[in-house]
C-alpha cells in the first residue's frame, strides 16, 4: 500500500468517526506496517525493468557536507532530474564534512518522515548502517552517492567512476604529457586512505605495460589531504628527484597546492602535473601554464544518477542487484554491478579548450 493510499484510508475513518481515533488509527503507521501487510509481493523486491516510471515520489537528499561546492552542485543535478521525472526534491545535512551523528539524526529525520528515497553522501561506511536499515525496513530506498556505506546498509552505490578507470586514465594523462619517458612521482593523501591506495595499485600496475617502460615510478608521498604539508611534499619531490618530469596527484587538495608550487617555481612548464581536481581549484594554473590537463567525474551528473537510481528503485524496475539495468533518461542505460555498485563512467577530462565549461 502506498502512502497516499495509506492517507485516503485515514481520510475516510476521520469522515465516519472522530478525529481522535483516525488520527490514532493512522498515525503510528509506518511503511514497516503497511510492508507487512503487503505479502509476498512486497517482501519479494523482484525487479520489473517495465515497470512505469513513479511520479510523486519525495527523495531526501543527504550530501556529506551541506554549502559544500561540490556537493552543491551533486545536488542541483539531482534536483534538476527529479523534477523531469514529476518527483519532489529535498536536501538535509550538516554543515560539517564530520559530524556522523547529525547524520544519523538527519536518516532518522527522513525516515519518520517517510520519504520514498534517501540518497546520502555518507561520513563513514558503517556509522550510518543502523538508521539507513531502519529505513529500509520502512520500504525506503537507500542510494548511496560519491562516498558509500557497507554494501548491507544501502540498496545501490552510485560510483564516482572505477577504480579501475581513475587509476589508469591518470597514467595515460601523465605518459602522453611527458612522452612516455622519465622519472614520476605520486603525491597521495593519506597513506591509509583506502580509495587512494586502491588507485596508487591500478597506477603501478597500467605502469607494467611495455609503452610505459621508459616512465619510472621514483616515490609515492604523502600531503594528508592539508594543503601546507601537500605543498611541502612536493617542494621535497623536487629536492630529492631533480630529473622529476611529473607528479600525479589523485586529491583535489593534493593537487592544488602542488600546483601553486610549481607555478612559483623554476619547474613551471617543465614539470608537468596531473591528477584529480575540481575546476574552479584548478582554473588559474591550467591558465597560467602550469598544468595541461586533470580530470575528475562531474558531480552534476553523480547526483542526476543518485536520482535516477533513486526513482528506479522505488518504482521497482531495479532492486539493485548485480546484473540489472535501467535507463537514466538521456544519461543511457546503466547496469548494476556487483555489490549494488553502479559507476558513474569515465571522468572528465579538463583542459584550457573546456575548463570555463564548468563551475564547482
Amino acid at each position: 500500500m502506498r502512502k497516499s493510499s495509506i492517507r485516503r484510508t485515514c481520510a475516510a475513518l476521520a469522515a465516519v468517526t472522530s478525529l481522535a481515533l483516525a488520527a490514532t488509527a493512522c498515525g503510528g503507521t509506518t511503511k514497516e506496517d503497511v510492508k507487512n501487510e503487503g505479502g509476498a509481493a512486497a517482501a519479494a523486491g523482484k525487479a520489473d525493468p517495465n515497470a512505469e516510471t513513479k511520479k510523486g515520489l519525495t527523495v531526501g537528499f543527504l550530501p556529506k557536507q551541506v554549502n559544500n561546492p561540490y556537493f552543491t552542485v551533486a545536488d542541483k543535478g539531482g534536483e534538476k532530474a527529479l523534477k523531469e521525472l514529476g518527483s519532489s526534491y529535498k536536501e538535509v545535512g550538516t554543515s560539517s564534512g564530520t559530524d556522523t551523528a547529525g547524520q544519523v539524526s538527519y536518516v532518522n529525520t527522513l525516515t519518520q518522515q517517510q520519504v520514498d528515497a534517501i540518497a546520502v553522501s555518507a561520513q563513514d561506511p558503517g556509522a550510518l548502517c543502523t538508521a539507513l536499515k531502519q529505513a529500509m525496513k520502512n520500504d525506503i530506498k537507500v542510494v548511496t552517492y560519491d562516498s558509500d556505506t557497507n554494501p548491507e546498509c544501502r540498496n545501490a552505490f552510485i560510483s564516482q567512476a572505477s577504480a579501475d578507470d581513475l587509476g589508469r586514465t591518470q597514467v595515460q594523462l601523465l605518459a602522453e604529457q611527458i612522452g612516455n619517458k622519465g622519472e614520476i612521482a605520486i603525491l597521495s593523501a593519506a597513506q591509509t586512505a583506502t580509495n587512494q591506495n586502491a588507485w596508487i595499485e591500478i597506477m603501478k600496475d597500467e605502469l607494467k605495460d611495455p609503452k610505459y617502460k621508459d616512465i619510472k615510478l621514483v616515490k609515492v608521498a604523502y600531503g594528508d589531504d592539508d594543503a601546507q604539508k601537500s605543498f611541502q611534499q612536493t617542494q621535497g619531490l623536487l629536492q630529492e628527484h631533480p630529473n622529476l618530469k611529473g607528479i600525479i596527484s589523485p586529491t583535489t587538495v593534493g593537487i592544488k597546492a602542488a600546483a601553486q608550487y610549481l607555478s612559483g617555481s623554476k619547474y613551471k612548464g617543465k614539470v608537468k602535473l596531473t591528477g584529480l581536481g575540481t575546476p574552479n581549484d584548478m582554473r588559474k594554473y591550467v591558465k597560467n601554464g602550469t598544468v595541461e590537463a586533470f580530470e575528475l567525474w562531474d558531480p552534476a551528473k553523480l547526483g542526476e544518477l543518485a536520482a535516477r537510481t533513486a526513482v528506479a528503485l522505488s518504482s521497482g524496475q531495479i532492486t539493485g542487484k548485480e546484473g540489472e539495468t535501467f535507463k537514466a533518461g538521456a544519461m543511457g542505460e546503466y547496469t548494476i554491478g556487483k555489490d549494488g555498485v553502479i559507476n558513474l563512467g569515465k571522468p572528465t577530462v579538463f583542459k584550457a579548450d573546456n575548463i570555463d565549461q564548468f563551475n564547482f
